[in-house]
């Protein structure tokens, strides 16, 4: 396989994957709808979506698991289309792991090296080196079955590193993991790709992942792709109301009450922790939105509480608060009061429709 990206070439911006009028039907079933996209060599870049919006489907694609019914597949400038997945400079790192239970984590971090008859001395050299990249070096002379779900998600991430491929295309990898460890693992990820400086594709639904890690992210709906870019820009400025809905928590207001709050027809959304409830030293101003409502109910979440306020206007948001001071029995006491929530015009939305 040939060398990671130098960092020249990483900061230069060259295309790592593209996809060009790429379609996929299975039958009538069409996964994958025309989806043209390119993914920059040397970034961490995230395939987000719900169950069959396609995002996995594109993944085998670009592997060569699947071979797509329209459009090419190219790898480094290079049409891959018709290749075959072994004959693709790429890796693949699954959620089951698919680990050799009979061989020790070395035997199986050397496997494919041993497959591509790479000598052994260099073979033990570069299963060390991986092992150590992702903080086990010390057991390579363990089974699988004696490791941690954790240990073991990171013994198949080394067994994929180590064949240096450009591009490594992780197949919701930490979806096996309890929360905890999930989280550790994200920075996990996240730093040994910077450390390796290869191209990692990404496929997850679970939109804290995709905003934890990612360089940019491509989120997934029916087949086509509604909104590409970083997760700053995926969460504060959904291009979709499906991107608005799906990527955190929006509250989503259209109809009469669009027209009462904020003055013409619409779709629109505003992120929960963007509004306050208004304090009477400090009323909403020029520049705020505002509208009257009463909260229906309050919801302790220990560092923070959320506050589902029934709107005059007829819509229903839900805002968050910090707890800085109050306890669960003091937030409780607001459940029915009249308020008046603020926020400012700048965090307004105004949204397409999917």
């Amino acid at each position: 396989m040939a060398a990671v990206q130098t960092q020249d070439e990483r900061q230069s911006g060259a295309s790592a994957v593209g996809l060009t009028g790429v379609g996929k039907s299975f039958g009538d079933v069409r996964a994958v709808d025309g989806i043209d996209l390119e993914i920059r060599a040397g970034e961490f870049f995230s395939m987000l979506g719900p169950s069959g919006s396609g995002k996995t489907t594109v993944l085998r694609l670009i592997a060569g698991f699947e071979e797509p019914t329209a459009g090419t597949v190219s790898l480094s400038g290079k049409d891959v289309t018709r290749l075959a997945p072994f004959d693709r400079e790429v890796n693949t790192v699954f959620q089951d792991y698919a680990l050799f239970p009979h061989l020790t984590v070395r035997q199986n971090v050397e496997y494919g090296l041993k497959v591509g008859r790479v000598p052994k001395a260099e073979r033990v050299e570069r299963a060390a080196k991986a092992l150590d990249s992702v903080r086990l070096g010390g057991f390579g002379d363990r089974r699988p079955a004696q490791l941690s779900g954790g240990q073991r998600q990171r013994v198949a991430l080394a067994r994929a590193l180590v064949n240096r491929p450009p591009v490594l295309l992780l197949d919701e990898p930490l979806g096996a993991l309890d929360l905890k460890l999930r989280l550790e693992m994200q920075i996990e990820l996240k730093q040994l790709q910077r450390d390796a400086g290869i191209t990692f594709v990404f496929v997850t639904h679970d939109q804290d992942e995709a905003l934890t890690m990612s360089d940019r992210i491509a989120v997934f709906n029916a087949g086509r792709i509604e909104q590409i870019g970083t997760p700053a820009e995926v969460y504060e400025h959904p291009a979709t109301t499906f991107v608005a809905d799906f990527v955190g928590t929006s509250n989503l207001v259209a109809g009469t009450a669009a027209q009462q709050v904020f003055g013409e027809a619409g779709t629109y959304a505003v992120r929960p922790e963007k509004i306050r409830i208004a304090h009477p030293d400090d009323p909403a101003g020029p520049d705020e939105y505002s509208a009257t409502g009463r909260i229906a109910e309050v919801v302790y979440a220990g560092a923070q509480t959320r506050f589902l306020v029934d709107l005059e206007a007829g819509a229903r948001l839900t805002v968050l608060r910090q707890n800085l001071e109050e306890s669960s029995a003091d937030v409780a006491s607001h459940r029915g009061a009249d308020v008046v929530l603020a926020w400012r015009r700048e965090h307004t939305i105004h949204l397409a429709e999917s």
